[in-house]
């Protein structure tokens, strides 16, 4: 079973996850709730702009055949 990265990158619930996973982390190995708030707010922007910057390139590679050049027959 080959795993699509590009897809789990995206997933907020991937990203949800990790953030989840590492609080848990710092939590068991005694860090404050301060640097765990930090942490975690880090991993979920980082989540955030990875799911943009994916979704942005699915959408572009699934457009990348349309005529994009201002010439579609469109009299104004």
């Amino acid at each position: 079973m080959k795993i699509d990265w590009r897809r789990k990158l995206s997933s907020r619930k991937f990203w949800a996850a990790v953030g989840g996973v590492v609080a848990a982390v710092l939590a068991f190995v005694g860090a404050s709730d301060a640097v765990t708030t930090q942490v975690t707010a880090i991993i979920s922007a980082a989540g955030v702009l990875i799911a943009y910057i994916l979704a942005e390139g699915f959408a572009d590679a699934a457009h990348a055949g349309d005529d994009h050049d201002g010439e579609g027959g469109n009299a104004d």
